[in-house]
């Protein structure tokens, strides 16, 4: 065995290859020819989209769970422990089984080098076909076409939305980013788009290959009004299926919406009560997720793009405090800054800004501070996340709220920090 702990598997993993996104399929496909892994006797969802992949990823699982599947879900990155990326029916599996799968994907490499991405996939894989699981949810990590999820031919393709982030693989506009989105199509096969304004580039990838189809607005839709929402969409025979008076989830309703859809398609029949039920059980770490810390209201967001920071406007609106918002963010340097700030700039009364100084990607304070003036906004304290945090609490009343947000990176340093202190949490991994 190379390494006997998951922690010196993913060291090595983090400096074995040369780059650190290597997009190609080539590579892969081989190694994943060698393993046995490229046909599946599993039903295969692959989810693609700028935002809401996590959360109809999720969805779609539990709803498969609560239909008595069993279901293995792929995806990335994780905020706390990489095994957060690779679950089977809602569980995290064992690091010994991921470091067995490493070890079985490096001797049929053999002389192939592969990046990080590309074994957590192939593991994902593995124990997935050694756990016989009857569906496989698998989230694209980046793009869609070139991405290493996509080696694997899926029975249903979703695509949750399109959004401009990742400019530099995939490029600056929508059309070119819904095209590389739509390389996880394949002739024939099932297609969901939750998307209410698809990129033309989509629509002309599933004609041409005479996808069946589904678009939200024309084949599914929603409606919510208050807390209580509707669906409607179509089973495989196209026959109308209605769910009405649900009560809402707090995830994004397009992807929810989308997940429903899936299941329709493979002809699963639940309740709208038992769907209802599973959705509102649903708890993703990192969207919109409160916590609880010394008597102060904490939500931590993953959004990290104007998309997903004018969603979460949109969320904070929706609930509103009778004091203060307070803010710790950090972003990445190649990230629409700007834009992604200017969504929140009119709800956030003060700036803390979190120094991810180990992390190479991140962008540097003063790029942050510079950012927030364009906006007029101040910045009133920079520095570690112990620092932000226990500022913002002692500086804060009960009546005010302190959200985290701007990275994967931002929320995981909150997490790591709250989740070691004394505290009451909701929705904590």
């Amino acid at each position: 065995m190379k390494f006997s702990s998951l922690s010196a598997w993913l060291g090595w993993l983090e400096q074995s290859h040369p780059k650190e996104i290597d997009l190609g399929l080539d590579r892969i496909r081989l190694v994943a020819s060698r393993l046995d892994l490229l046909s599946p006797k599993a039903k295969v969802i692959t989810v693609a989209g700028t935002n809401g992949k996590g959360s109809c990823v999720t969805a779609t699982a539990g709803l498969l769970r609560a239909a008595n599947f069993s279901v293995g879900t792929y995806t990335s990155p994780h905020l706390l422990h990489y095994a957060e990326r690779i679950q089977i029916n809602g569980k995290p599996v064992e690091e010994e089984i991921i470091c067995a799968a490493f070890e079985e994907i490096f001797s049929a490499a053999a002389e192939i080098s592969l990046t990080y991405f590309e074994y957590g996939t192939l593991a994902a894989l593995v124990i997935f076909k050694q756990q016989n699981v009857d569906f496989m949810v698998l989230e694209v990590g980046l793009g869609g076409r070139l991405d290493a999820v996509n080696i694997i031919d899926a029975d249903v393709a979703v695509i949750t939305s399109i959004a401009i982030d990742h400019q530099e693989w995939l490029g600056d506009n929508r059309e070119v980013i819904g095209r590389e989105k739509a390389g996880i199509l394949r002739k024939q096969q099932l297609f969901v788009c939750a998307d209410t304004h698809p990129p033309q580039t989509i629509l002309d990838i599933a004609e041409a290959l005479n996808t069946k189809s589904y678009f939200i607005g024309r084949d599914f839709s929603f409606h919510q009004q208050a807390s209580v929402w509707e669906w409607q969409g179509k089973n495989a025979q196209e026959k109308v299926v209605s769910l009405p008076g649900m009560r809402a989830p707090h995830l994004p309703l397009p992807s929810l919406a989308a997940a429903i859809q899936v299941l329709q398609l493979f002809n699963i029949e639940l309740s709208a009560q038992r769907i209802e039920a599973t959705l509102l059980n649903i708890h993703l770490a990192g969207r919109f997720q409160k916590v609880v810390y010394k008597g102060r209201e904490f939500i931590l967001d993953v959004a990290h793009n104007p998309a997903a920071t004018e969603y979460l406007s949109k969320r904070l609106k929706a609930d509103p405090v009778t004091g203060r918002t307070f803010a710790i963010v950090a972003m990445m340097s190649d990230k629409d800054r700007v834009a992604s700030l200017a969504n929140l700039t009119p709800l956030v009364d003060q700036w803390l800004l979190l120094d991810l100084k180990n992390v190479p990607r991140a962008a540097t304070i003063a790029a942050l501070t510079q950012d927030l003036l364009s906006l007029d906004a101040e910045v009133s304290c920079y520095g570690a996340i112990n620092l932000l945090i226990e500022t913002a609490t002692s500086e804060s009343q009960s009546q005010d709220r302190i959200l985290v947000f701007g990275s994967f990176f931002t929320v995981a340093a909150a997490l790591d920090y709250l989740q070691a202190e004394s505290h009451d949490s909701r929705g904590i991994l």
